[in-house]
């Protein structure tokens, strides 16, 4: 029995000579055929009288909207510019970008710029998935603090998080493969409602250097300090930190997630993934310069652009049916949204920000940030990074 492939490609071979055939040599080739294809005469007679631009069937379905290298290259464009968001996130940032895009390269034409702005998440996602990257992880740098564990509390679900500045923290180890000798670490603190994120680099993770940042992060953010959740780190359980939040004249809720439950800080965890592995990957910073470097971009080209044009997805609900975990999560906003539309944000503040934000081109700023971001992995020593891997 044939195949439908061998069948077509059967048809293929005689269809050129049945054309061309006299009256009696058409009757041999159509026997022929009806004998090997097992066709009905009358069938075989119409599919050999047909004309070839009308054999063609297209595939089934609905005709593809997105394949115009138009369409195509506006997406990609806006979703590198991204680091490559995934497609949920993705929708909510086109609409904050393509006004840019337009300034920055070209403007559009009307229906590009419809089909652009109406494509769906999982279109998206079939679109870019031939180009998207794939990352390894790397080392955790994490070692337990003990001297104050009686002193800070594990916090509960007792926060107000209708409020914004109830925030997490941690640390990312740029240190290559391995943790020995002194290199830059990076410290990471999330606002749990707004999902506001500031980033500063330290030398070594010393108790010094870590309330300098956290210092540094407090006067960047549009909002007061009102808690401070840590993981079980020695860089966070000392008496420096913990006399500073005792001090300090908000008196913000000092208190630590539990010993090897990485869920307690899931969105700062998150965070350390999209603001820290993405810009800087798992090479060895060990050169104290790249400190003052890394902490100008971080405070200035990457805050913006994380917090004015990334937008972010925040978890609803969570229940299991089964063997399953049924998630909902709310539509996904900026960071900056989030504030802007947060009723314990002063209007002084929300002004201010409106201000800087209508300043800003979400292009412009990944061109800055790829230029310092040249200029600090200039100053990474390579033969470090490549010992490391020895």
């Amino acid at each position: 029995m044939m195949t439908r492939q061998e069948k077509q490609a059967y048809f293929e071979a005689i269809y050129k000579r049945y054309r061309k055939a006299n009256r009696s040599a058409k009757s041999k080739i159509l026997d022929e055929f009806c004998a090997i294809c097992h066709y009905d005469r009358k069938y075989a007679i119409h599919k050999l009288n047909q004309p070839i631009s009308k054999r063609k069937k297209r595939k089934p379905g609905r005709r593809p909207v997105y394949q115009q290298p138009e369409i195509l290259s506006v997406i990609k464009t806006i979703w590198f510019a991204t680091d490559q968001m995934c497609g949920k996130r993705l929708v909510a940032a086109i609409p904050l970008w393509l006004p840019h895009y337009e300034t920055f390269y070209s403007p559009l034409a009307p229906d590009i710029k419809q089909k652009v702005m109406s494509a769906s998440a999982a279109t998206l996602d079939r679109l870019l998935k031939p180009h998207r990257a794939h990352n390894k992880g790397g080392l955790c740098g994490t070692k337990p603090g003990t001297l104050l564990k009686n002193h800070i509390p594990i916090r509960t679900d007792t926060w107000d998080i209708h409020q914004p500045g109830f925030m997490e923290a941690d640390t990312v180890a740029h240190c290559g493969n391995s943790l020995t000798g002194d290199f830059v670490w990076s410290l990471t603190l999330t606002d749990i409602l707004t999902e506001w994120t500031e980033c500063r680099a330290t030398w070594n993770k010393g108790s010094v250097g870590v309330i300098k940042q956290i210092k540094a992060i407090e006067q960047a953010l549009p909002f007061p300090l009102r808690g401070f959740d840590c993981d079980n780190g020695s860089e966070f359980l000392n008496y420096h930190l913990w006399r500073y939040f005792t001090e300090h004249p908000n008196q913000p809720q000092f208190t630590r997630s539990r010993p090897y439950k990485k869920n307690d800080n899931a969105h700062v965890e998150q965070k350390n993934w999209t603001h820290v592995r993405h810009l800087f990957g798992y090479d060895r910073f060990d050169n104290k310069a790249l400190v003052e470097l890394m902490n100008d971009l971080y405070a200035n080209e990457w805050s913006l652009y994380q917090n004015h044009f990334c937008p972010t997805m925040k978890l609803l609900s969570k229940k299991r049916v089964g063997a399953r975990y049924i998630k909902k999560y709310e539509s996904a906003q900026t960071p900056y949204e989030r504030v802007i539309t947060c009723q314990s944000v002063s209007d002084e503040t929300k002004q201010q920000l409106e201000k800087v934000h209508q300043n800003l081109n979400p292009f412009v700023l990944k061109q800055q940030i790829e230029i310092k971001l040249k200029q600090i992995f200039s100053h990474v020593s390579v033969t470090s990074n490549v010992r490391q891997r020895i």
